[in-house]
């Protein structure tokens, strides 16, 4: 399996506006990550210099951790920086490795589409039921529809993934170009 840094760039137009759409989105996810340190910092402050911290901050670093989290994860699957555990296939032959990763994304892919379509679900539950944050007027299912979108790309993601290990399986265990 390629290094994180050894995975090229992809060179056809569905990898590459993949990618760019990943990377865009583990941007924004990095910003949310800062704005969340802001909030934190902020809200400590005001807690320790006048008793006065921000309301709902708890909430809001949560929401914007889940946003964030899920942001980062087709950019992460895109440049295979997920979870390895190679210790047992370090000698393995490429064949092998390739097979394997094309039974992880597999498995993975199935587990990424059920949490995308639960996920769906529970939006139209929590949109229906109308459930806010006690701090503030904001309701919890205002930024579902974008943890939805990046579950899309992700499954996208790891689609592309899958399609060039399989490719890699049939090309003997090297990676396509």
């Amino acid at each position: 399996m390629p290094e994180a840094s050894d995975d090229p760039r992809p060179t056809g137009q569905v990898g590459r506006v993949l990618f760019g759409t990943a990377k865009i989105l583990a941007i924004f996810g990095g910003l949310l990550s800062c704005l969340m340190a802001v909030i934190v910092t902020v809200s400590v402050t005001g807690r320790y210099l006048f008793s006065s911290p921000i309301p709902g901050d708890y909430d809001i670093v949560g929401i914007l951790c889940g946003c964030a989290i899920f942001a980062f994860l087709p950019y992460c699957q895109l440049r295979r920086g997920n979870v390895v555990v190679d210790f047992f296939t370090q000698r393995a032959s490429p064949l092998a490795k390739s097979a394997l990763d094309a039974g992880g994304n597999a498995l993975f892919l199935a587990a990424v589409i059920m949490f995308t379509w639960r996920l769906y679900h529970g939006a139209i539950e929590m949109r229906q039921t109308g459930e806010q944050i006690a701090a503030f007027a904001f309701y919890r299912w205002w930024t579902l529809p974008f943890d939805i979108f990046c579950m899309i790309v992700l499954v996208c993601a790891i689609a592309y993934t899958l399609a060039r290990d399989i490719t890699s399986v049939r090309r003997g265990g090297n990676a396509p170009t």
